[in-house]
């Protein structure tokens, strides 16, 4: 299925990797978001359960091997273009999760990665619904899931 223009939701996951009072992040290197701070994650595969899924993206995205917790969230992003049509829909399931090995470093699709804690937050340019969940969970809130 084609990702920009889709004729139907894509499922993706994003992985929220805490190691004590700090987060792991990726900066996006495509889009939607290029350039942009968020979780590590991206699209299911045809006939990948949803935790193998967690798991791939983030050994790709981050070079860590992580152990899939609880769901923090679900996220409906659509994304539509100046012309109004819609130009991206993902639906997207965040998992919690804790790194088991590995080390932090980019890999596929990102352009940087790195550990932040509270204070550096606001110092990102990070995606509206990552930068609001990422501020919640850092200070100690259980995340809503719808």
């Amino acid at each position: 299925m084609k990702r920009e223009y889709p004729t139907a939701p894509i499922v993706a996951v994003g992985v929220i990797i805490r190691e004590g009072d700090r987060i792991a992040l990726i900066r996006r290197d495509k889009e939607p978001s290029k350039g942009r701070w968020t979780f590590p994650g991206g699209a299911v595969e045809l006939g990948e359960a949803l935790h193998d899924a967690a798991r791939r993206e983030a050994w790709e995205e981050t070079g860590l091997q992580i152990e899939v917790g609880e769901v923090a969230t679900v996220i409906d992003s659509v994304v539509r273009d100046e012309a109004g049509r819609l130009q991206y829909h993902y639906v997207i399931i965040d998992y919690l999760a804790r790194a088991i090995g590995g080390r932090l470093q980019p890999g596929t699709d990102v352009s940087e990665a790195g550990w932040f804690d509270l204070t550096e937050l606001d110092n990102l340019d990070m995606t509206e619904k990552a930068a609001q969940l990422a501020r919640q969970l850092l200070r100690g809130a259980a995340p809503a899931v719808p």
